[in-house]
């Protein structure tokens, strides 16, 4: 194993084990909060998760596919395809939603809010599964090879 298969393995391992807990660990937590501390919370993670996750995202895909343009095998193409398409999903499913939320001034939350969660909520299973996933896939197709 190189030094490029060891960083990408950390960093996509870092990214979807962050979002698939936070879709199937934190977020169902959060939903049963009142709507006004729902808002709080996700404007919260905003500046957390936020300000983190779209640089491990597109760096966890980016590592992926160097790593499979080095050594193609189908595994590692796999985890490239799923990390794709959760990159996908976030950037068409995720962003706008958390934009919106990010421009409520208000300290109560607005008529739609919840069903809008509600929407990023299956956004962010979908993408956490995926990221997951590729990373299960790229472990494999590294380890495969030792």
């Amino acid at each position: 194993m190189n030094w490029l298969e060891v960083i990408a393995i950390l960093v996509i391992g870092f990214v979807g084990c962050a979002e698939f807990g936070s879709a199937a660990l934190v977020h169902p937590v959060i939903r049963k909060l009142h709507p006004d501390d729902q808002l709080v919370f996700e404007k919260g993670l905003l500046k957390t998760f936020g300000r983190i996750m779209p640089i491990g995202m597109t760096a966890a895909t980016a590592l992926a596919i160097s790593i499979t343009i080095a050594t193609p095998t189908g595994w590692l193409i796999a985890a490239s395809a799923s990390l794709g398409i959760a990159l996908i999903v976030t950037i068409l499913g995720n962003v706008p939603i958390n934009l919106r939320t990010g421009r409520i001034s208000q300290e109560t939350a607005p008529e739609d809010f919840i069903a809008m969660r509600r929407r990023w909520d299956v956004f962010q299973l979908i993408r956490g599964s995926l990221q997951f996933l590729g990373f299960v896939l790229a472990t494999i197709g590294v380890i495969g090879r030792v």
